[in-house]
C-alpha cells in the first residue's frame, strides 16, 4: 500500500508524498485512522482502517464517510460537531453501525480537526471487545447494584443470628475450662470479623439519595492525602499535578473522600511497606472532548473532569484487570475484595466512570465525572 499520510496528517490526494517517518508511525498503528475531506469523501486510510472496514486503500478513496456507516451513525455527528467546534472530541464506548459488512462495532472515536479549515479532519478508531463492553462500563455498576441487594439480604439475614452465636459463647466461656475458653474466645472473635465484613457490604446498601454540592475536588484530594501520610502512607512521597482552574464537581465531599482514600490506599499497598521510593502521584485535568456513551440513553454524557491516582507499585496483573471492581475480588492475603467495587459503585452514583491502566512501576487510576453546572440557581446540567 502506498503511504496515505504526510507529516501533517491526512491530506489531498494531490499532495501525497510517500516515505517519511510520520508515515510509517500512522501505518504501523493498530488502530484504523482515515482522513476526511470537508465533503465527506475519504481522503486516506492507514492499514488498520483497510481491515476494519473491509475495503482497500484504493476501495475507501472512492467512498464517503457515509457509505461506510449507517444512516444516522454517531460518527457522522461528531465530525460536524468538531468541524463546527475546531476543536477535537473524543467519544467512548459507541455502537457503531457499518454499512457494509453489517456489523456492530463497539469503539471509542476520537476525531481531530485539522490545521487548515479546508483540510477535513482525522478519525481515529480504537475497537473494543465485547467482554469490555460488559466489564468496562455496564459489570463495575451492576456489581455494586448486585452487593447492594445483597447487603440488606445479609445484614438480616446474617447478622442476627450471629449475635445469638456470640451470646451464647459469651454464656459457654463463663463456665468453660481454659482449653475450652479459648475455642468460645475463637467463636466470638470470628462472629465479630463476619459482622464487619456485613457492615462493609452495607455501605452498598441503595438508601436515599445523599446531599450534593458544588465540591473542591483539590481540597478532597489534599485532606486524603494529609490522612493517607499520617498513617498507611508514611513512607511514600506525594506528588500534585494540579489544574487550578479545574471548575468544582457536583458530588457528595464524603463519598469522594471515601474514593480516593481508598485508591491511594490501594497504591500503597502496592507499593508496599518496604521500598524507599515509593511514589503517589495525585493530578486533576479538564478534558472538554471526553464523552461517554451509556447504555440506555441517547445523549452522550460530557464527562470533562479528569481524576488520576497514579503510583509506581507493582502494578496489577492482566488477567485481574476486567474483573478489578467485581466484589469479592482481591490477591490481598487479608483483602475482602469490596474496596474497588464500592469505589466504582459510588463513582457510578456519581455519573461518572472508572478507568484502570496498569503495568509494571506504573499504575494509573483514572476518575472521569461531568462538572458541577448551576441550572435554576442549583443543580447539575450534564452536557
Amino acid at each position: 500500500m502506498s503511504a496515505p499520510f504526510s507529516s501533517k496528517g491526512p491530506v489531498r490526494a494531490a499532495t501525497l508524498t510517500p516515505g517519511g517517518d510520520a508515515v510509517k508511525l500512522l501505518n504501523a498503528l493498530p488502530h484504523p485512522v482515515v482522513g476526511v475531506r470537508p465533503d465527506g469523501s475519504i481522503a486516506n486510510a492507514n492499514p488498520a482502517a483497510e481491515v476494519f472496514f473491509g475495503m482497500s486503500q484504493a476501495s475507501l478513496s472512492q467512498q464517503r464517510l457515509a457509505n461506510l456507516v449507517t444512516a444516522g451513525s454517531p460518527l457522522l455527528s461528531l465530525v460536524e460537531q468538531v468541524r463546527s467546534r475546531g476543536a477535537a472530541i473524543n467519544e467512548y464506548r459507541v455502537e457503531l453501525c457499518l454499512a457494509k459488512p453489517k456489523d456492530d462495532r463497539l469503539v471509542d472515536i476520537f476525531v481531530t480537526p485539522l490545521q487548515e479549515s479546508d483540510d477535513g479532519v482525522v478519525i481515529m478508531l480504537q475497537e473494543r471487545s465485547l467482554s469490555e463492553k460488559i466489564s468496562r462500563h455496564l459489570t463495575h455498576r451492576g456489581a455494586g447494584r448486585s452487593v447492594a441487594a445483597m447487603a440488606s439480604v445479609l445484614a438480616h439475614e446474617i447478622k442476627n443470628p450471629l449475635s445469638g452465636i456470640r451470646g451464647a459463647a459469651q454464656l459457654l466461656e463463663a463456665d468453660a475450662n481454659d482449653g475450652d475458653r479459648a475455642l468460645t474466645r475463637l467463636i466470638c472473635e470470628e462472629t465479630d470479623r463476619i459482622v464487619k465484613l456485613v457492615d462493609r457490604m452495607s455501605a452498598f446498601s441503595e438508601g436515599r439519595p445523599l446531599e450534593r454540592a458544588k465540591i473542591n475536588i483539590h481540597t478532597v484530594l489534599d485532606h486524603v492525602k494529609k490522612v493517607s501520610q499520617a498513617g498507611f502512607a508514611h513512607h511514600i512521597r506525594f506528588h500534585e499535578n494540579y489544574d487550578p482552574s479545574l471548575p468544582p464537581v457536583f458530588g457528595n465531599k464524603d463519598q469522594l473522600i471515601q474514593i480516593f482514600l481508598n485508591l491511594v490506599k490501594n497504591a500503597a499497598e502496592a507499593i508496599g511497606e518496604t521500598r524507599s521510593d515509593g511514589n503517589i502521584e495525585l493530578t486533576t485535568a479538564f478534558r472538554p472532548g471526553v464523552r461517554l456513551q451509556i447504555p440506555g440513553s441517547k445523549v452522550p454524557v460530557s464527562l470533562p473532569l479528569e481524576f488520576c491516582v497514579r503510583d509506581n507499585g507493582s502494578g496489577v496483573a492482566p488477567d485481574l484487570l476486567p474483573h478489578l471492581y467485581d466484589p469479592f475480588v482481591t490477591t490481598k492475603a487479608a483483602g475482602t475484595g469490596l474496596g474497588l467495587a464500592l469505589v466504582a459503585k459510588i463513582v457510578g452514583d456519581h455519573g461518572g466512570t472508572i478507568e484502570c491502566e496498569s503495568s509494571f512501576r506504573r499504575t494509573t487510576f483514572r476518575v472521569l465525572m461531568p462538572m458541577f453546572v448551576p441550572r435554576d440557581g442549583q443543580g447539575m446540567k450534564r452536557g
